[in-house]
């Protein structure tokens, strides 16, 4: 177990000495290579500095995230990809995914307009959102010396198994141009390929570990998942009308791809253990979870059943983590009968050989610990207190006054000494 001790800045305080920081200039990248000193955030100057001992919570905020970049940097880290869960995207209940099979343009007119309401709704609970992503690459990039691309990577959010395999479609699609973009430097070191951080919120975690199953090395391992989802992406006589999964099969056909020579780095937060991961898909896997130990369980196990009072004030962790295994996927639309079919077979695929039992008895075996990967149980002293504050404990992750803490759990896991 872990003690997460205090939050860091809130968004309000840290927008008073952005624009401050803009005003005169600020924001300028460091030159030539980081010092080993502490990178502080900007001063009268300009440059992202500020004093380690000082008491300013929004200049901590950036002091901490600094020496973060500095280990990301020599790692060979080239860019990093947020995602959210399950509901917290552009296309929910699977609608527009219909619609933009006759109609594309109005299909991403419609996923632009629906994420802007989750982003208006949701704002940072369980949800990242730009000024994250902005926050955290400018304040890594002063101590990389150099700007590390943080990218929102959003899908559609629905709570089943061919949203999860349509997002982690598009995701291998996403990655190969990022690869494909890479500068020639980056891959002049054959022993350290570039690297790229996945982090994934909730079920955006299980849509990784799809990913993963893509990625693995041995030839032929993504066609059983294509040949379960044909229906999804493939019309009834041939046409296939869902381009990207066209282009995801190509990319993954080629042995040769940069895509294959790319590091993944996973951190998942929150998310529940549903899926096997790939060992050969990914480079680095680390799990963040929001958990409290009960003194009549291991450590490391979660209670059920629940008592609605502890729920209701996260008084376990994160409820969603346990509750959300094999059994709590939401049905397709059968009127959508090519996904509704799709996601049938991939359920039959990917839940090979798991027993048949009432949820409530996969529930109370109350793991928290997955098996693949490191997984850290973190006691979260997050100040929300309300239901509508932390989403039954699995909300809090993607909020701005953890980015810090979280951000060095991972270069101490996955770069440290």
């Amino acid at each position: 177990m872990l003690e997460s001790g205090p939050p860091a800045a809130e968004p309000r305080q840290l927008q008073a000495v952005e624009q401050a920081w803009d005003a005169e200039g600020g924001w300028e990248r460091p030159t030539g290579a980081p010092s080993d000193d502490t990178p502080e955030g900007p001063s009268s100057g300009g440059s992202l500095r500020s004093s380690p001992a000082t008491h300013d919570p929004a200049r901590e905020f950036y002091a901490r995230l600094a020496p973060c970049g500095r280990a990301f940097a020599q790692a060979g880290v080239a860019g990093i990809y947020l995602t959210h869960g399950t509901f917290a995207g552009n296309d929910a209940l699977g609608l527009v995914t219909e619609i933009a099979r006759f109609a594309p343009g109005l299909g991403r007119a419609l996923r632009r307009a629906g994420k802007g309401v989750v982003d208006v709704v949701a704002g940072e609970l369980g949800n990242f959102t730009s000024d994250y992503a902005l926050r955290m690459q400018r304040g890594l990039a002063a101590g990389a010396g150099r700007d590390i691309p943080v990218q929102l990577f959003n899908w559609s959010s629905q709570n089943n198994h061919i949203g999860r395999a349509d997002g982690a479609v598009e995701l291998v699609c996403e990655l190969a141009r990022f690869a494909e973009e890479l500068p020639a430097d980056a891959w002049a070191d054959p022993q350290r390929p570039p690297r790229v951080q996945l982090w994934g919120h909730s079920h955006g975690g299980n849509m990784f570990a799809i990913l993963t199953n893509l990625l693995g090395r041995q030839r032929g391992c993504c066609q059983p998942l294509f040949d379960a989802a044909e229906r999804f992406f493939r019309g009834w006589r041939g046409r296939v009308d869902v381009p990207y999964w066209q282009q995801a099969c190509d990319v993954l056909d080629d042995p040769e791809h940069p895509l294959r020579r790319l590091q993944l780095d996973i951190v998942t937060l929150g998310t529940p253990i549903r899926y096997g991961w790939d060992a050969d898909g990914y480079a680095k896997l680390l799990h963040l979870v929001n958990h409290r130990a009960d003194e009549e369980l291991q450590e490391y196990l979660a209670r059920y059943p629940f008592r609605i009072a502890d729920v209701l004030a996260a008084a376990a962790g994160d409820y969603v983590h346990q509750i959300g295994v094999a059994g709590t996927n939401l049905w397709v639309n059968p009127l959508a009968l090519r996904t509704f079919l799709s996601d049938r077979r991939l359920r039959q695929l990917l839940e090979a050989g798991m027993p048949r039992e009432w949820l409530g008895a996969r529930m109370k075996r109350g793991v928290r610990v997955a098996e693949e990967g490191e997984t850290l149980l973190v006691d979260y002293d997050d100040p929300g207190r309300l239901p509508h504050q932390h989403l039954l404990g699995h909300g809090l992750y993607t909020r701005t006054r953890w980015l810090p803490w979280q951000c060095e759990r991972v270069a101490e896991a996955f770069y440290g000494d």
